[in-house]
């Protein structure tokens, strides 16, 4: 049984050299932020990577051990001018390309444009999430925080959450710039603030590996 399988999360090292660290930080530019959702427009310049048979799509392709394709991007940014933190919680929600009321998918919101619904648990555990790192992540420069094996709970009350923390191994995400982490989508996760402030730059991209019922799509993210 793989880390992924066990645990909800493997680090692959060493995926993208040097420029191709710098083609993606190109695409993000050098203002500092928190956290910003990312459109087709915008990753357009490195589509390419991300689609299935890129460098980034292929992991996703070979954990999932399916299809597999990217659904939503996020660039998680922290900076001594931009430090923070996230409690611990899980991915509950999916961006989509319209909405229709299909039995099971509620909480409709739109955020930066992009329209979200949370689906059934069971969408969300077949997805895949990897976070790509375009700068090194030590003990104090906040990296990802996970429980292991929290994948294989199922959707969980707030109250469940804060019952785990505590009981349940927890994962620290350590990293070098150029590795790439998969971790189920489901699993209980956080981000501390940093103890030493440093950039840290992170391309998160969501992967689907199932259809969506009743109409709905997925959000497009590579022009496809």
């Amino acid at each position: 049984m793989s880390s992924l399988e066990k645990l909800g999360a493997e680090r692959v090292p060493g995926v993208l050299d040097v420029e191709l660290i710098a083609r993606i930080q190109e695409v993000f530019g050098d203002a500092s932020r928190p956290g910003h959702r990312l459109t087709a427009r915008q990753l357009a310049p490195v589509s390419d990577l991300l689609a299935e048979g890129g460098q980034i799509g292929d992991i996703a392709t070979v954990f999932a051990k399916k299809r597999a394709w990217p659904v939503r991007a996020l660039l998680l940014e922290k900076s001594p001018k931009v430090n923070w933190r996230l409690g611990w919680h899980q991915d509950r929600t999916i961006a989509v390309r319209r909405r229709i009321q299909v039995p099971g998918f509620s909480s409709w919101t739109t955020k930066a444009g992009q329209l979200h619904v949370q689906p059934p648990p069971e969408i969300t555990a077949s997805m895949l999430t990897l976070r790509v790192h375009l700068d090194h992540v030590g003990r104090d420069n906040a990296p990802l925080l996970a429980l292991a094996g929290s994948h294989l709970l199922g959707r969980l009350l707030e109250e469940e959450i804060e019952h785990l923390v505590g009981k349940a191994p927890v994962l620290t995400c350590l990293a070098s710039a150029g590795d790439v982490w998969v971790y189920r989508t489901a699993i209980v996760h956080a981000s501390a603030e940093q103890h030493k402030p440093a950039r840290r730059r992170v391309l998160q991209i969501d992967y689907a590996t199932v259809g969506l019922p009743g109409g709905l799509q997925w959000m497009d993210l590579t022009g496809g």
